[in-house]
This record gives structure tokens, C-alpha cells and sequence, in this order.
């Protein structure tokens, strides 16, 4: 269980805080049942109501900067996301975003990057899906790691492109891209 002032990181809402873990006496919820009440830190304004015992599933606990330096220095490591079946993309982004898993993160934004870079060589563009789940992992994972190190996105990908140590390389191709 998460406590008061911690920093989670939640699927599409990206770093939030655990501002509260209560009851809630609303029409749709079980008054029987304590919720997080988290608020994402690029949005104060927005509130999320998450129930404790379902949470696990959607939630984790932020990355320390520790990790963070030791994910930015596998990312030329990490293999993209191969899927055969073109259908099956839009489920496998789908799981992707909501695993808040940074590795899986960064393999769904490299196969996009791959995706979008043969579709532009054959005169073709960038399908709707592929945009919005590249925007969504790349916010997910860029935010999480700005959050931790105290860097806006520029700085991220800066830091990502250098650890890839190419001025051609897969992730200067991202920032490109954004």
C-alpha cells in the first residue's frame, strides 16, 4: 500500500502524487472501500479517485534516480517491440501504456519510431494509431524521468541521445519526431 506524499507513476496520467487514501461517499463508489486520491503533477487541477485493492494492478511506485541512470544507459540495449500482425498493434500499445513498465515504454517508442521512418521511405504516412500511442509512451516515460532528475523533456531527450552516443541515432530521430 502507497502512503500519503508518495510519487506513483500511473498509466496515460504519468507521475502523480497520493494526496489522500480515504473513503469516498459518493453514488458510484463503495463506501466500504478506501480510494488513493491522486493528482497528477502536470495537471493540480485533476483528481483520480483509484480503489486500494485494484490499484497494484495500474500503479507503481517512481522510479529513484539510481534507476533512472541505469534505464537511460539500457536504452540502446533494449530491443523494440516486434508484432507481426498488424491488428494486433493497437492491443499491444494498448498493454504497453498501462504496464507504466519503463523498458516495455521505451520498445513500444522505438518499433513507432521503425514503423514511422519505413512508412515515410515508401511515400506514406504515419498511421493515427501509431501517433497517439508514441505521444502517450513517450509522455509516460519522459515525464517520469523529468520528473525524477528535474528535467523538461528537451533535457530528456538530450540526455537519451547522448547516453545512445550517435548524432544520427535512433533517439535524435525521436526528438525529431516530437
Amino acid at each position: 500500500m502507497y502512503e500519503i506524499g508518495d510519487y506513483i507513476v500511473k498509466s496515460v496520467n504519468g507521475v502523480c502524487k497520493v494526496e489522500d487514501i480515504l473513503y469516498l461517499s459518493m453514488p458510484e463508489a463503495d463506501e466500504n472501500k478506501l480510494y488513493y486520491l491522486l493528482v497528477p503533477v502536470d495537471d493540480k487541477k485533476e483528481k483520480i479517485y483509484l480503489p486500494t485493492d485494484t490499484a497494484d494492478s495500474s500503479i507503481r511506485k517512481i522510479m529513484t534516480e539510481e534507476e533512472v541512470w541505469k534505464l537511460i544507459d539500457k536504452i540502446p540495449k533494449i530491443e523494440e517491440e516486434r508484432i507481426g500482425n498488424e491488428k494486433l498493434c493497437e492491443r499491444r500499445y494498448k498493454e504497453a501504456v498501462r504496464s507504466c513498465d519503463p523498458e516495455v515504454l521505451v520498445g513500444i517508442i522505438k518499433m513507432i519510431y521503425l514503423r514511422r521512418k519505413k512508412r515515410v521511405e515508401q511515400g506514406k504516412k504515419s498511421t493515427v494509431v501509431d501517433e497517439r500511442y508514441f505521444r502517450l509512451a513517450e509522455n509516460s516515460l519522459y515525464s517520469e524521468l523529468g520528473f525524477v532528475l528535474h528535467k523538461d523533456k528537451e533535457e530528456i531527450c538530450q540526455l537519451i541521445a547522448e547516453s545512445v552516443n550517435s548524432k544520427e541515432s535512433f533517439m535524435d530521430g525521436i526528438r525529431n519526431y516530437s
